[in-house]
């Protein structure tokens, strides 16, 4: 069960990251994933990036494991994996750009996935 919740927990606050780019233009990720979904079905070759799709298959594979039974492992960690490439970048571009705000809103989902490999590895 604690595995599941940490699951959910990884999903939900990957959305919380933050986004900032040039003209003072930002956005949460939950806010630029409705903007693809929105473009996945009227253009999708805008919306066909790696940066997009690799991250949305990645809450995809964690949203699988919350149905089942025993969360897989490897779903866990390939999901994570597939989210921690964005964040991770942010984190980097928070870094780099001296710009706190991107920075501070990557933290919850990496000690969330760091606590959800943990509880992974136990099993």
């Amino acid at each position: 069960m604690r595995q599941k919740v940490l699951n959910g927990l990884a999903i939900l606050t990957s959305l919380f990251g933050y986004l900032e780019w040039g003209g003072g233009n930002g956005a949460f990720l939950f806010q630029a994933e409705l903007e693809v979904f929105g473009k996945l079905f009227s253009d999708p070759v805008s919306a066909a990036h790696p940066f997009t799709l690799v991250p949305l298959l990645g809450q995809v594979l964690l949203l699988i494991t919350l149905f089942q039974k025993e969360p897989s492992r490897w779903l866990t960690y390939i999901g994570i994996a597939c989210l921690a490439l964005l964040l991770l970048m942010m984190v980097l571009v928070g870094v780099l750009g001296s710009n706190f705000k991107i920075l501070l809103s990557t933290l919850p989902f990496l000690v969330t996935a760091v606590l959800a490999i943990r509880e992974a590895r136990k099993k």
